[in-house]
């Protein structure tokens, strides 16, 4: 009993070995939060707004009718006051103005609550658009970040770790529970570069490169995610090895893709596998001063309770579904449950980035016609597109629909759950959704007919780049959905 006690006391001792980290950390997420509330500025009203793809109004009032006063929890989110359009760019702009305070270190606790909130309502309100794990990173490191606020705790680096460790090892673990061939036999790379959702102009590069690299760089992504994640619980220096092996990993994936802010967000998380003594040797002198004011070596016993309350909540959702994808045991149902509800407010979540591999790569493109001759295209801003046009580097930005038509040509969920409202609106011509793409090729006016091309896209080889000078070859497969399902 003794020892329980001291060990519950050395947990909520302020971990000062890492007050420059978390004071690095939470500049950082400062900025990433920044990102992706004005990422979202230009794009919310067009998928979830009054004449978006999928209407909030319509999923908050279908919720309350079925659910009654118990809807809010079901769907934590502030557009329950208000789901208008002005209230959902209100949010997203709001919530760039509190990154900036929190970056400058105004009132930072309040503004961490404020961003958590209004990120989780706009994650709820977005529906499948919102639905993506760095979405539910964000908002995790985010919840946990309210408690750095007067020095860490050693409870709190222990949850930062534990998120990256989760991240990491269950992004392996899905991968090889997904039977993927292409990650048992290290041909994963061999077709990643070129089949992402959103590649830019490092994806074609690195889409060259010989071989036998290719199959290391597997081999070493798999290595990275099932064992060096081990190192996170380790000594220092296996600490260090992880934060260095991670951080590099995070650099490689940003060179030769377009994955919005995960990266950089997972790049921010391995500051808690850095010591202040490790950082001080490589931080420029300027940021040194933000080591000053260490705080007490007793927290505040409202910032240690909260903690624990987030602890427990955070273990008991994520460890039954970490069981599962280790022992295939299903966890009982009370438990599953328990872990839908709390993953409903952003914490305790699952992740498995990229589990399974597209060995082809198909792009629809929409097109309208007044007359049923003449075809005009809406073309997206960071689709592949033209042959000839160069693959755009956007990080940390993520367009949503840009990305969401990458699932389409499954023809399976998620993308067959948007695609048949994207059509109905662009058939009404709606202004909100005709935004998200390049141009409106009719001006506002609905088009008569709309039909779906379909392409097959692989990227040019080096002789035939110099050739014609395209970065891509496309070949016409008919038209969408009369062709084959992409698999996976």
């Amino acid at each position: 009993m003794v020892r329980i006690r001291q060990w519950l006391s050395l947990l909520f001792q302020n971990a000062a070995e890492y007050h420059l980290a978390s004071r690095l950390f939470l500049k950082l997420l400062a900025l990433i939060y920044c990102s992706a509330f004005l990422s979202l500025t230009g794009q919310i009203t067009g998928l979830v707004g009054s004449e978006g793809i999928f209407p909030v109004a319509s999923v908050l009032a279908n919720a309350a009718q079925h659910l009654g006063s118990a809807a809010w929890l079901q769907l934590p989110t502030l557009f329950w006051l208000d789901s208008g359009d002005a209230a959902l760019k209100a949010a997203a702009w709001a919530g760039c103005a509190v990154s900036l305070a929190l970056f400058f270190g105004i009132l930072p606790r309040l503004c961490l609550i404020l961003l958590f909130g209004l990120y989780l309502s706009l994650v709820n309100a977005g529906q499948i658009f919102l639905n993506f794990q760095w979405d539910y990173l964000l908002l995790e490191s985010g919840f946990l970040a309210i408690f750095l606020v007067g020095g860490p705790s050693r409870l709190t680096v222990l949850m930062f770790h534990w998120l990256l460790f989760r991240l990491r090892f269950m992004s392996g673990l899905g991968k090889l529970a997904s039977g993927d061939p292409s990650w048992s036999s290290l041909t994963a790379l061999n077709y990643y570069f070129e089949t992402q959702p959103l590649p830019h102009v490092g994806s074609w590069y690195a889409h060259q490169l010989p071989e036998w690299l290719l199959y290391l760089g597997t081999a070493l992504t798999l290595f990275s995610e099932l064992i060096v994640p081990l190192f996170i619980f380790l000594s220092r220096r296996w600490r260090l090895t992880a934060a260095a092996i991670t951080i590099g990993m995070q650099l490689l994936i940003i060179a030769t893709s377009n994955h919005n802010f995960i990266n950089l967000l997972t790049i921010a998380l391995c500051l808690f596998l850095l010591d202040d003594e490790c950082i001080k040797r490589v931080a420029p002198f300027r940021y040194r001063r933000l080591y000053r004011n260490k705080p007490d070596d007793r927290p505040l016993w409202t910032n240690s309770l909260f903690s624990a309350v987030g602890a427990v909540l955070i273990f008991s959702s994520s460890l039954p579904v970490l069981f599962n994808m280790v022992t295939g045991i299903e966890p009982p149902r009370v438990i599953a449950q328990w872990h839908d509800r709390v993953r409903r407010f952003g914490i305790g979540n699952a992740y498995h980035v990229f589990p399974t591999m597209q060995t082809e790569r198909i792009e629809l493109i929409i097109e309208g016609s007044a007359d049923g001759t003449t075809w005009q295209a809406y073309l997206l801003p960071w689709q592949p597109g033209a042959p000839g046009k160069r693959p755009a580097f956007i990080v940390p930005h993520q367009p949503r629909l840009d990305w969401m038509m990458w699932f389409v040509p499954t023809q399976q969920p998620p993308g067959s759950l948007f695609f048949d409202r994207l059509m109905h609106r662009l058939a009404q011509s709606s202004p909100t959704v005709t935004a998200l793409f390049e141009r409106d090729p009719f001006g506002g006016i609905p088009p008569t007919f709309l039909r779906v091309s379909a392409y097959r896209y692989r990227f040019t080889t080096p002789a035939e780049r110099t050739e014609s000078g395209n970065w891509w070859q496309r070949e016409y497969l008919g038209l969408f959905p009369w062709i084959s399902p992409r698999q996976p």
